[in-house]
């Protein structure tokens, strides 16, 4: 059985999807889930509830975290750890693998590239709680107390990903007739992981006991792009003007009051002000796995 916990979300679906060729024993596990694939078996659990994780990850072979927490600090701060910790001792106690779907943050702003090497040297509060349940995990790891991987991925883009950056502020706008927007200087490179890619790489791993006791990218575009680049590249696909509006610091710090997600998002604006730029030839070399190109993943995006 592979356990997927943080079902119908963006990434636990492309895995789903990804992962059915493989196996027809999975199990979705959310507070509300459904099935992706006709087979699947639902369970409803909070991952913050010690015996419904245990429960939900009782006769698991693999057991993917891919969930995702209301982006708000405090939030992330108090039910992040206990999440990972939860997560953690219902896979020892029931001998399951465990593979951690993980995000950037931890690194801090990078001058370079991001690889698996790359140390944790968080510049943001949000990141600070990402390194620490990473770290939880990788200490678990280390001690031999649980049979694990970490993957990560850049900030992500998909067809099915309508809370990403991207969709908002150029796919959804192209589409509405409206020039697209960025957010920071958009003559910096932004390198942005498709969904799709995402989630076949982790049904991969999952399977692959070579994998566990690591961590990887997921398959990644290096096709250096900034923001201006991704969005010249939407607009011409869209047959719409490359009119890119960027929004003046000072306009976003007086939305910031009215927007909370706006507001949650400044501290990590160090990602759109420098360089940001991810790599993935770990995983590459190692599977054959191949990122799919920026032309190609965006055009999806604009038929959906």
């Amino acid at each position: 059985m592979h356990t997927i916990l943080g079902a119908n979300g963006t990434i636990g679906r492309e895995l789903s999807r990804a992962l059915v060729a493989f196996t027809p024993d999975i199990r979705q596990v959310s507070r509300h889930p459904r099935k992706v694939n006709p087979g699947d078996a639902t369970v409803a659990a909070d991952l913050l509830d010690v015996q419904a994780v245990a429960n939900a990850v009782a006769g698991s072979e693999v057991v993917y975290l891919v969930a995702g927490l209301p982006y708000k600090l405090s939030v992330w701060q108090e039910h992040w750890p206990r999440v990972m910790r939860n997560v953690i001792d219902a896979c020892k106690q029931h001998s399951a693998r465990l593979v951690f779907f993980d995000n950037v943050y931890a690194y801090g702003r990078v001058d370079g590239v991001m690889t698996e090497a790359t140390p944790f040297h968080p510049t943001s509060k949000k990141g600070e709680v990402r390194a620490r349940i990473a770290g939880m995990l990788l200490d678990e790891m280390r001690a031999g107390n649980v049979q694990a991987m970490i993957a990560r991925s850049a900030d992500f883009y998909g067809p099915d990903a309508v809370q990403s950056f991207p969709y908002v502020t150029i796919f959804q706008r192209l589409k509405a007739g409206k020039s697209p927007q960025w957010l920071g200087r958009a003559d910096k490179i932004h390198t942005f992981t498709y969904t799709p890619d995402a989630g076949k790489a982790l049904a991969v791993l999952g399977r692959s006991k070579e994998a566990y006791g690591q961590t990887w990218h997921v398959p990644t575009s290096k096709e250096p792009f900034t923001g201006a680049d991704f969005a010249r590249l939407a607009c011409e696909l869209a047959a719409r003007p490359d009119k890119l509006q960027v929004m003046p610091r000072w306009m976003m710090k007086l939305a910031e009051l009215f927007i909370p997600v706006l507001r949650e998002n400044a501290e990590m604006m160090y990602q759109f002000d420098y360089d940001y730029r991810f790599d993935s030839s770990k995983i590459e070399s190692a599977y054959g796995l191949k990122p799919t190109l920026y032309k190609e993943g965006i055009a999806a995006c604009l038929r959906t």
